[in-house]
């Protein structure tokens, strides 16, 4: 019995020692402190291989790219894109019809309608505006001025000048153009899907060579007026086109017989010239002294927003610009004259139609570092940009 109670009162005398105050932690970290630098080196040698598969296996995503301002999204990638809609192009030297993605034809237009020399942000800008134009057309299913069923366009300036793929492989790769066309491939590339809208619709995207320092409202040149097709200052074309102004002569009898003036006597030939108002007219006299002397009489009666003729008068037959540009095969509807030893030189300036954007003035805005984008803003007023698989959903 004894030496059960003293194994009954053992406990009591150790209970105080349980109940003891514990250490505090500065006392149990100096106490640890040693363990856990004698554990450390274990402790690594076990994590470090899963640290390096963690690696290699999911490495952290990459920063977005910094967009410019006002810019499209930037693109998923490839495999993640939708399938491109088909392009039937009528090749006119051909009579045949070619059938290809979307932005393997963009690519031929690019190639056809705008210099592989130039910047390649213009290229870009470019891209957007052929991809946009046939997408309009895909679009509403608009295969006017295509000669041959199933094409839904021609490879002329009718609709987009175009080079074929195999021209482009066979031609461009034996003239040693490889760069080349690895510069256009890269312009569409970065443009993938890109396109050009007003209120939710694919825009008209007109363009032209080059302009004399503005571009023209739509009206002017055709009859309907475009809220995105008006008239803005270019003057990057004068700095970097070095074919800005070119002259054609033309004999007195030439010029009158291209304008359907030839065998009309002056009087005959005048009309009455409409008023702003259109309610009432007006003869324009010709000059009694240049008539009997056999000399044309040209007078300018009205500019367009674009610093281009609107209305001119010649031998008292009123003309627009447009008119006289295409009867005598101009280059441009802004021009001015001189008159000597029986022959007339007109000096244009500019190439094309003038409206929407100056390819000439997309290179020279690019080569002061405007972006694709900021040269479409600029050229096509108040657009957006979206994608094609957007527009041509089924």
């Amino acid at each position: 019995m004894k030496d059960f109670r003293l194994w009954r009162r053992k406990p009591a005398r150790w209970r105080p020692a349980r109940r003891s105050r514990r250490l505090p932690a500065r006392g149990w970290s100096r106490r640890l402190l040693p363990a856990a630098w004698l554990a450390a080196p274990l402790l690594a040698a076990l994590l470090l291989p899963l640290a390096v598969v963690q690696l290699r296996h999911d490495p952290p995503a990459p920063p977005p790219t910094p967009q410019p301002s006002g810019a499209p999204a930037a693109r998923e990638p490839a495999a993640a894109e939708a399938p491109q809609p088909k392009v039937s192009v009528y090749l006119s030297r051909t009579r045949q019809i070619e059938t290809l993605p979307l932005e393997d034809y963009v690519t031929g237009v690019i190639a056809a309608e705008m210099p592989a020399g130039f910047e390649l942000e213009a290229l870009k800008a470019q891209s957007i505006a052929a991809r946009t134009f046939i997408v309009r057309r895909l679009r509403a299913g608009d295969r006017s001025g295509v000669p041959a069923a199933g094409a839904d366009v021609t490879d002329t300036v009718s609709h987009q000048a175009y080079v074929s793929s195999a021209v482009l492989q066979r031609d461009w790769a034996k003239a040693g153009r490889g760069a080349d066309l690895a510069k256009l491939r890269r312009a569409v590339r970065e443009t993938r899907g890109i396109v050009m809208t007003y209120r939710g619709e694919p825009i008209t995207a007109s363009f032209f060579a080059s302009s004399g320092g503005y571009t023209e409202n739509s009206e002017d040149y055709w009859k309907a007026a475009v809220p995105y097709l008006r008239s803005v200052a270019s003057p990057w074309d004068r700095e970097v086109n070095p074919q800005l102004q070119s002259t054609a002569t033309f004999t007195f009898s030439e010029l009158r017989a291209k304008l359907g003036l030839d065998g009309i006597a002056p009087q005959g030939a005048q009309r009455v010239l409409a008023s702003s108002a259109g309610a009432s007219g007006r003869f324009k006299p010709l000059s009694m002294e240049r008539t009997a002397a056999g000399l044309p009489e040209l007078e300018v009666l009205s500019l367009t927003a674009g610093h281009r003729i609107k209305e001119i008068s010649i031998d008292g037959r009123v003309f627009t610009g447009r008119e006289v540009r295409e009867r005598l095969g101009l280059r441009s509807s802004q021009f001015t004259w001189t008159i000597k030893k029986g022959q007339i030189a007109i000096t244009t300036y500019g190439n094309g139609h003038g409206v929407g954007m100056s390819q000439w003035g997309a290179n020279g805005m690019a080569k002061e570092g405007a972006t694709a984008t900021q040269i479409l803003k600029h050229y096509y007023s108040g657009i957006s940009f979206t994608q094609v698989s957007t527009l041509l959903k089924k």
